[in-house]
């Protein structure tokens, strides 16, 4: 496992004192799942913006998210997504739904 080094900001490293308290837990470990907690989150919030701005498919927007389909439908549901999206961009994801 690689390892990095990140300066951070005195407030993030009281709250991370904080979080290391409440799950009792290691420091490496809180920010490893911190890391992936974020990321993961950054996915979702860049995914729901280009679907609803139309940029992308309900497929592409899956795949941003690594999510499933159905997971991203969820999601979609989840914070009233609408899109404006061609119909040849439906039926590519008509196809793609298809094949799962």
């Amino acid at each position: 496992m690689p390892s990095i080094s990140a300066r951070i900001p005195d407030d993030d490293e009281a709250e991370l004192e904080a979080v290391i308290e409440i799950l009792d837990e290691d420091k490496s470990t809180v920010i490893r799942k911190a890391l992936s907690e974020g990321l993961a989150s950054l996915r979702r919030r860049v995914a729901i913006e280009r679907y609803q701005s139309g940029d992308i498919s309900v497929n592409q927007a899956a795949h941003l998210a690594g999510v499933s389909i159905a997971e991203w439908l969820e999601i979609a549901r989840e914070h009233n997504l609408t899109t404006h999206l061609s119909p040849d961009d439906l039926d590519a994801d008509a196809a793609a739904a298809r094949e799962l």
